[in-house]
């Protein structure tokens, strides 16, 4: 299967959303974005499509849930390194965002994350593929 994958999150306001992706570094597809909607390109088979309230609710009988609030969901993208990683999150709190949470270290897994401004949890991961096979590899023996 070559299957792509549509995040679908509410938001309060759509120009606000697009400034703060495009300063962490996002484009949007124009062909599926307009002022109810906008397509956010992660990669080439991931995106997040930030729908402004109303018309998130359409998808949906259950009331649209205040992310500031409770949690609905964590979105976990991979990076190429603790540098990206670090890097984003900076971007993310220039940006209006906010840390709810300290980096977290394993050695072989480096995590930190951020609140867009609707209050959605990001969490951004880099994790050396070597040094984790050497951990589980040590703990199989163990």
């Amino acid at each position: 299967m070559n299957q792509k994958i549509f995040v679908n999150l509410p938001v309060k306001n759509i120009e606000k959303t697009r400034a703060f992706f495009t300063s962490l570094g996002y484009s949007f597809n124009p062909q599926f974005s307009n002022d109810s909607a906008l397509c956010m390109v992660i990669s080439e088979h991931i995106f997040a499509m930030l729908l402004a309230e109303p018309f998130f609710q359409t998808f949906t009988r259950k009331p649209v849930a205040d992310a500031t609030k409770g949690t609905e969901v964590l979105v976990c993208l991979s990076c190429d390194s603790r540098a990206e990683v670090d890097a984003l999150v900076a971007k993310a709190v220039a940006a209006g965002g906010k840390t709810p949470n300290a980096p977290v270290d394993h050695g072989f897994m480096y995590g930190h994350g951020f609140e867009d401004l609707d209050g959605h949890l990001w969490e951004l991961m880099y994790m050396d593929m070597a040094a984790a096979a050497q951990a589980h590899g040590a703990s199989q023996q163990g």
